[in-house]
């Protein structure tokens, strides 16, 4: 988790979780959530951007967190089946409850922790993928992300 540390003490501040632990399990939520609305295509230019800007940290003598490592699904089995299934059509209400149900985060705000993964993220993308981004994630989440 110390590769993440960066990446994940944003999530962590601007969600107002307890701990790097609470930020990686909702990052990771998050992610998986939105990579199942994107296409495949979409969410593999998302892992090369976050690839890239890992790249640049590294060549910059600097020693902070993978985010394309975070992006990847951990699960190798869910892994390999997102790259075969086609997108889905998720409700922004149950864009909530997976990260509420998923993410083990009791008495958590999902609101506010989805917008402090967004922020940390944009932060980390190119406007242009941040705007492909915005196009497949549904009505109030879509708003959440351009709010972050």
């Amino acid at each position: 988790m110390d590769a993440h540390k960066p990446f994940l003490e944003k999530v962590m501040a601007k969600g107002n979780l307890k701990d790097l632990h609470e930020a990686k399990n909702a990052a990771e939520v998050v992610f998986r959530t939105m990579r199942d609305v994107m296409t495949t295509e979409a969410a593999e230019r998302v892992a090369e951007e976050l690839d890239e800007a890992d790249d640049r940290r590294e060549d910059a003598g600097l020693e902070e967190q993978d985010v394309e490592d975070l992006w990847k699904d951990t699960n190798p089995i869910v892994r390999f089946l997102s790259k075969i299934r086609p997108q889905l059509e998720i409700k922004p209400e149950n864009f909530l409850i997976r990260l509420r149900q998923e993410g083990n985060l009791p008495g958590a705000d999902a609101e506010t922790i989805i917008k402090a993964v967004f922020s940390a993220t944009k932060e980390e993308l190119s406007q242009e993928r941040v705007q492909e981004i915005a196009g497949f994630l549904p009505g109030e989440i879509q708003e959440m992300w351009e709010q972050a």
